[in-house]
């Protein structure tokens, strides 16, 4: 379980440093870095996707997820669950007291990173393929973007910021045994269509980060939970 606690520690050390010394950052750096955290999403998606093994059983999951993501309306109500953990977070650690924002927007911005860190398709793919393949790389990756990106929101949102290590934590470890619980239902291919459909959310997320385009991003994690069985049905059944 490295990745998990070596990504949630990224996001505490990097919140901590943000509140203490984000001064230091000018308004410029704050800017383009999440552009290069865009990018360098993008292309950890891409070197998931060359592993795919059948690109319409992953079509199909990704247009499965999104339908049932959007039936239930799966990001407005992880938007709605990250302003509850926010006012929790708020508790343990006022954001009065660090953050150089007001209060209106310190609630948008913090959501805003609160789903980034917990709930990203990057995340959650990053744990699930660390249980199921035993390859932290993947997060070990997202620590080191997750790192800066909680420095930078930490020097406008001050300390609350690293208190998101503790959700992120929770969940990136429950999705890890997952992942550990279904390692021996898979196969090779069913694997490796896993992460070409971890790797088309990844390239996604890249385009959101970037603020080229906004996907809806949580509606399509479905897809992560459905693409392996859709996989296996495709090889034994189609081709």
């Amino acid at each position: 379980m490295i990745g998990p606690i070596v990504n949630s520690a990224s996001t505490l050390f990097g919140g901590v440093v943000g509140a203490l010394f984000g001064n230091w950052l000018s308004e410029r750096l704050r800017t383009e870095l999440p552009l290069t955290f865009g990018v360098a999403s993008m292309a950890m998606g891409v070197t998931l996707i060359v592993k795919m093994h059948s690109l319409p059983a992953v079509i199909i999951s990704l247009l499965l997820g999104a339908i049932i993501g959007g039936i239930i309306a799966l990001e407005t109500k992880i938007n709605h669950g990250a302003g509850k953990a926010r006012v929790v977070i708020d508790k343990l650690i006022p954001s009065k007291k660090t953050s150089t924002v007001s209060p209106d927007e310190f609630v948008e911005k913090f959501v805003a990173v609160l789903i980034l860190f917990c709930a990203s398709g990057t995340g959650i793919f990053g744990s699930m393929n660390e249980g199921i393949t035993g390859d932290p790389s993947l997060l070990l990756s997202k620590s080191v973007l997750d790192f800066f990106t909680a420095t930078i929101f930490a020097a406008a949102l001050g300390l609350s910021v690293a208190a998101i290590a503790i959700p992120q934590f929770i969940i990136q470890m429950m999705l890890f045994f997952l992942g550990q619980f279904l390692l021996p239902l898979t196969t090779p291919d069913m694997v490796n269509d896993f992460s070409g459909c971890g790797g088309i959310i990844m390239l996604a997320t890249g385009f959101r980060i970037a603020g080229i385009k906004s996907f809806p991003i949580a509606n399509l994690l479905p897809a992560l939970f459905i693409v392996m069985p859709i996989s296996n049905i495709w090889a034994r059944y189609i081709l």
